[in-house]
């Protein structure tokens, strides 16, 4: 810009205004940009978090029911997972509904009040039938847990071995007896994992054995390759050292994109 203005040295102060306008212009067009980003609502998102200068982070937000009348068919659903006569805190998270405070101090024990669901019968520490009932958890939303806690979807229509490592929309489900806040089903991004049943071990054997006739490739859905080699009778065995150490460090890996078992 400033080579531009050299030449005309004449119009340089009206050179130099121009090429301001154009950068404050620009400069206010990214502003725009960035502040209505910020300002538009994200779905699904959850409560916000506030921090405690004694405990640290916390979630506020107004109490909530952990869910709403059940139907007839919902309550034929849950009440087979519900055992009668057991303790009331021991209940799936199904068999009961709780009024859920935010206010609480995050990864640090809380205490609400629930009570069961219809139909259903449990019992206090003092084994007396209850239906009211204090109920401790942690204090964390269920996308929160560990991965031990829930269970995903998977799906096989990324692949496992590109790289930068590929991920897909899961769908994850808490499991029956562990307890949160928020959703029980979110959504969430995870690493491509899924197997198509080839064995490492089956795929090195035959590279080092049969690698020759391309077995190996055969082995793993590469038709084409697996034809190259055999008609090349391996690359004149270059081509077969090379699969070998491929194969050998998982580089070169099943057609469909999978992990090997």
């Amino acid at each position: 810009m400033a080579t531009i203005c050299q030449r005309w040295r004449p119009d340089r102060g009206r050179c130099l205004k121009t090429y301001g306008i154009i950068i404050v212009l620009f400069m206010d067009l990214v502003s725009q940009c960035v502040n209505g980003y910020l300002s538009s609502p994200h779905v699904g998102q959850e409560p916000p978090y506030t921090r405690d200068a004694q405990h640290g982070p916390s979630i506020t937000s107004p109490a909530v029911l952990a869910s709403s009348s059940v139907s007839p068919t919902d309550n034929e659903n849950y009440t087979s997972k519900c055992p009668s006569g057991g303790l009331c805190k021991r209940l799936p998270a199904d068999c009961i509904q709780c009024n859920y405070q935010y206010n609480c101090t995050y990864g640090r024990p809380a205490n609400f009040t629930c009570h069961t669901k219809k139909g259903v019968h449990c019992i206090g520490d003092s084994g007396q039938q209850q239906t009211n009932f204090s109920l401790t958890i942690t204090c964390q939303f269920c996308w929160q847990l560990k991965p031990s806690d829930y269970r995903c979807s998977n799906s096989t229509n990324c692949m496992t071995v590109s790289c930068p490592r590929e991920r897909y929309n899961a769908t994850c489900d808490v499991s029956d007896h562990v307890h949160c806040l928020g959703k029980r089903r979110f959504q969430k991004r995870l690493f491509c994992n899924w197997t198509g049943g080839y064995k490492w071990s089956t795929a090195l054997a035959l590279s080092i054995t049969l690698g020759g006739f391309g077995a190996d490739r055969f082995y793993l859905g590469q038709w084409r390759e697996g034809l190259g080699k055999l008609f090349s009778f391996g690359g004149l065995g270059i081509w077969t050292l090379i699969d070998v150490l491929l194969i050998g460090v998982g580089y070169v890996g099943p057609a469909d994109g999978s992990l090997y078992i």
